[in-house]
């Protein structure tokens, strides 16, 4: 009987190791022996006593049969990192975790305690927010034996060699954007690693995402280079302002991710860069959501940081996702800068775009009135209106299948607190063909964006009749609004005029049927001009309701006017003006001629008044006579010293020519000029090897600058620094050194701006090569 027992023991023993095994230790319980009958009741007694010792043979027997019959269970997870980021364009990002691109294969490289059999239970899972659940589509469940639908999640095994595993894995290109935690189940065990979080961006090089680009040159420009520059001036004095985008810096991808969780998208929408970037144009500023940056633009920055003192995204972005505080303060051109560093973080192509004469038209009606009194000074109390000499924004490309065929492409966002849109500061994205043909019906803010690059500028004049205001209305300038839009070209250090791309040329026909068209979609406003304290009961000769485009009246005399300086517009010495009065026709001509110069911001806010002319001008025919305007250092060098913005030179001029309905109107805004920083550094670095770069500023100017200060950085070379330099005296040389030490290969760029208490905004940059 001993011996039957045990010879029948095994084959059950055997069995009991399947996967059945508790099944069938149950049906060796409660099922009668065949042959008990004939063997008697010893051999149903030994059935019964193995099945009450099953658990003990199948834990003997598993003891026995050793690694073969162990559950199967995760030991590792190789991510791959140098491979997958290299193929992915994510090699740059300065962070521990894999970082990859929607819609591209990745790959991991898994390590098990035995080798995976065909009968395991085996799946890759990633999961998106706090309670990923496979109905919201935010838990992906991969299992490598699926078929998969080639439009979602795919998976496959490329190599099984012993305990390893080679997989592949595809997202899909419509996935949700951000951080995903992966964990590996085998059989009934969780293995989730160290550094299990991915990040997952949009992707320009995978054609079935919307964000495609096809241009590597464009990918290069608009999503990997994290430098650039950021046009600033006036429309016919454009200078580059160095800018460090810095995406790839320390935590900049993790404050991106905390503003996709701090914005109020569904998770649904994070796939969507419509509705991301609209998103992301809304939280860059603090004004309703403490968002990053808090503008200011009231001249007082002695509770944070002038505007004028940032050269980069990188502090901003990283001191944000520190504190969670707004950082203060930003102006037009920061909040473009950090908002193109979240979007190429994020994986959409962005540019900074530089719009010169940019209209804000607060009423939607496509005109801009301009207030002068009568010796030409700006009136800044009768108008919501207003025209800054620049303003930045951005560029966003991708396909809108929200919208009729034909609108992919650039899309212009906007993320300066301005105007609500949707009852958030929020602006766009709106494509620049809407723009460009006038479809101002479309989303969003299109109407806003049109009018900043296609506003009418009507002047006007105030004078006091009779103790009362007379307005009287002295031109419409219908092509000096949105000039020589500007953006950083691709591969080069220089500036790209992509105007065309906004609108048709000024003056052709496409550009006024442009007009009509956006006209046709905007209801007129009613009487005008739009004084904030005017009753057009007693504005003078203001006929005009403005149903449609205004166009400029034909001049008897031909008058035009021009507005030069004489000599460079440096900062201590007087400002060499002149206004050049010209007319065409024959006969004699007797013009009144009144102009003015005043200090004023980018925005248009007057600083301060320098200082006029009143002259009577004759003329003879054609002809033309140069009247000079002179203003003495004195008179602008106090509000110099006194303004913690960057002061402009603005002129305006007003000419009327007597026994005539002839009037002009003339404006004018130049920058000062300064002398430059130099750079002293090799043109090549070894990898990981010490050099020393050397900045040098030479005070050329004949006044002093008081409580000078150097910002410097250098993007894989330095960490941003500050050097106090004091007063520097005319002539006095200051020269401050860096050691750097290349982290990364490649062409790199040191930024540097002198700033001080009588000039803003000194800056360069200086391009090394990083070799091994």
């Amino acid at each position: 009987m001993r011996n039957f027992l045990s010879l029948n023991t095994t084959p059950l023993a055997v069995d009991l190791l399947t996967p059945q095994s508790p099944a069938l230790i149950k049906r060796a319980a409660r099922v009668p022996s065949p042959h008990s009958e004939a063997s008697g009741r010893g051999y149903s007694g030994a059935w019964k006593l193995l099945a009450l010792q099953a658990p003990r043979v199948e834990t003997l027997t598993r003891a026995m049969s050793g690694n073969a019959e162990t559950s199967l269970a995760v030991t590792g997870i190789d991510f791959l990192k140098s491979q997958n980021s290299c193929l992915h364009h994510t090699d740059a990002y300065n962070i521990k975790n894999l970082v990859v691109r929607r819609g591209q294969a990745f790959q991991l490289q898994v390590s098990f305690n035995r080798a995976p059999r065909t009968t395991d239970k085996l799946s890759v899972r990633f999961g998106f927010g706090e309670k990923p659940m496979k109905v919201r589509g935010t838990l992906m469940s991969l299992n490598p034996k699926w078929e998969q639908d080639p439009n979602e999640w795919r998976i496959s095994i490329i190599r099984s060699s012993g305990k390893e595993c080679l997989l592949s894995i595809t997202s899909s290109p419509k996935a949700l954007v951000g951080k995903y935690i992966l964990n590996v189940k085998a059989g009934t065990s969780i293995y989730e690693p160290e550094n299990s979080a991915i990040y997952l961006l949009f992707n320009p090089w995978c054609k079935d995402d919307v964000v495609f680009l096809a241009d590597e040159a464009q990918r290069k420009e608009y999503v990997l280079n994290d430098t650039g520059y950021i046009y600033v001036g006036s429309a016919y004095n454009i200078y580059g302002r160095p800018w460090n985008f810095g995406q790839f810096e320390d935590f900049i991808l993790d404050a991106c991710m905390y503003l996709l969780d701090k914005s109020k998208l569904k998770l649904s929408y994070r796939r969507d860069p419509v509705l991301v970037s609209r998103a992301m144009s809304a939280l860059v500023n603090a004004n309703d959501d403490s968002g990053v940056l808090l503008g200011n633009w009231s001249g007082n920055y002695s509770h944070g940081t002038s505007p004028m003192d940032w050269i980069g995204s990188v502090s901003i972005l990283q001191d944000y996702y520190r504190t969670k505080k707004p950082v203060c303060y930003g102006q037009c051109w920061v909040f473009s800068g950090v908002l193109t560093t979240v979007m190429r973080c994020l994986g959409i192509p962005s540019r900074c775009v530089s719009n010169f004469n940019s209209a804000h038209d607060t009423e939607e009606n496509l005109r801009v009135d301009v207030y002068l009194n009568e010796l030409g000074e700006k009136l800044e109390n009768k108008s919501f209106d207003s025209v800054w000499n620049f303003h930045v924004w951005n560029d966003v490309w991708m396909k809108r299948p929200d919208l009729p065929v034909g609108f992919d492409g650039w899309q212009a966002i906007d993320s300066t607190p301005q105007e609500k849109s949707q009852g958030i500061f929020q602006c766009g994205p709106c494509p620049l063909k809407a723009i460009r043909e006038g479809d101002v019906y479309l989303p969003f803010d299109s109407k806003f964006v049109f009018a900043e690059v296609n506003a009418d500028k009507v002047y006007w004049v105030v004078r006091k009749v009779n103790g009362k205001e007379k307005y009287t209305k002295m031109g419409v300038e219908t092509q000096c609004i949105g000039l020589n839009i500007s953006t950083k070209a691709v591969g080069q250090n220089t500036r790209e005029d992509i105007t065309a791309q906004y609108k048709f040329p000024e003056g052709s026909k496409e550009e006024r049927q442009a007009m009509q068209r956006a006209t046709s979609f905007i209801q007129p406003s009613g009487m005008t001009p739009r004084a904030r304290f005017g009753s057009p009961m007693r504005m003078g000769n203001s006929t005009d309701s403005r149903p449609e485009v205004l166009q400029e009246a034909v001049s008897k005399t031909g008058i035009q006017l021009e507005i030069i300086h004489k000599e460079a517009l440096y900062p201590g010495n007087p400002l060499e003006l002149a206004v050049t009065v010209k007319t065409s026709t024959p006969g004699s001509w007797t013009i009144n001629l009144t102009s003015s110069c005043q200090l004023q911001s980018y925005t248009g806010k007057v600083q301060a008044k320098l200082g006029h002319i009143k002259e009577t001008v004759k003329l003879e025919g054609k002809s033309e006579m140069q009247v000079p305007l002179k203003i003495m250092a004195d008179a602008y060098m106090k509000t110099l010293a006194s303004v913690e913005d960057e002061a402009l030179i603005h002129v305006t001029a007003i000419a009327e020519v007597q026994g005539t309905d002839d009037k002009l109107t003339k404006e004018t805004t130049m920058s000062f000029e300064y002398p430059p920083i130099t750079v002293q550094m090799p043109e090549t670095a070894k990898l990981n090897k010490e050099f020393t770069c050397a900045f040098i500023f030479k005070n050329e100017l004949n006044t002093a600058l008081d409580n000078c200060k150097l910002l410097v950085e250098g993007l894989g070379l330095f960490k941003m620094a500050t050097f106090d330099e004091g007063d520097v005296k005319p002539g006095r040389i200051i020269k401050s050194q860096i050691i750097c030490t290349p982290t990364r290969l490649g062409e790199k760029k040191i930024v540097a701006k002198l700033t001080s208490t009588q000039i803003k905004g000194i800056s360069t940059e200086r391009a090394i090569t990083i070799t091994e």
